[in-house]
């Protein structure tokens, strides 16, 4: 039987990703900002959300914006 080098046999999403035209590789990595900055965006509203009436919102909403600048970074490509 030949040995087969696993090194370099590509499967599932590198497969997927490889075999794209570069419209759908273009509209894919789209996909992937658009969901970033959705997780992004949620964790800014999670910081600057607050009840009525509610002290101490600063530090939520620092915290917030933090996250959301945090994610934004670490996902960069």
């Amino acid at each position: 039987m030949p040995h087969i080098d696993e090194s370099v046999v590509e499967s599932g999403p590198a497969l997927a990703v490889r075999t794209l035209n570069p419209v759908q590789r273009r509209v894919r990595a789209l996909e992937e900002r658009v969901d970033t900055l959705t997780v992004a965006v949620q964790a800014l509203v999670e910081g600057l959300e607050r009840a009525p009436g509610q002290a101490g919102g600063g530090g939520r909403a620092a915290h917030g914006a933090g996250l959301a600048h945090d994610i934004l970074k670490s996902r960069r490509s």
